[in-house]
C-alpha cells in the first residue's frame, strides 16, 4: 500500500503533467467505460469501448510526452539565449 507522502508525490506529479481538461477526459472515458461494462455486458460492443479507452489513454500519453519535450526544449534555447546575450556582452567591452 502507498503511503501518504507517495500519494502526494504522485498527485504533484499529475497536476504538473495534466490538465484539467485532461483529467477530465481520463475520469469521463472511464466512466463511460464502466457504464459500458455493465450495460452492455461482455459483448463485441465492449471490445470498440474498450478501444476508445485505449486511443484516449495513448493520446493523453502523448500529450504528457509533448510537455516534457516542450519543457526540455525551452530549457535548452534559454540557455541559448544567455550564451548569445553573454557573447554580445564580451564584443561590447
Amino acid at each position: 500500500m502507498k503511503s501518504k507522502k507517495q500519494n502526494k508525490q504522485i498527485h504533484r506529479h499529475m497536476k504538473k503533467y495534466l490538465s484539467a481538461a485532461d483529467l477530465l477526459v481520463i475520469v469521463f472515458t472511464f466512466l463511460l467505460f464502466a457504464i459500458a461494462l455493465f450495460t452492455k455486458g461482455l459483448t463485441h460492443d465492449l471490445l470498440l469501448e474498450a478501444g476508445v479507452l485505449l486511443v484516449s489513454i495513448k493520446i493523453i500519453m502523448m500529450n504528457h510526452k509533448n510537455i516534457i519535450s516542450n519543457k526540455v526544449i525551452m530549457k535548452e534555447l534559454d540557455e541559448i539565449k544567455q550564451t548569445l546575450i553573454e557573447i554580445k556582452k564580451n564584443k561590447k567591452i
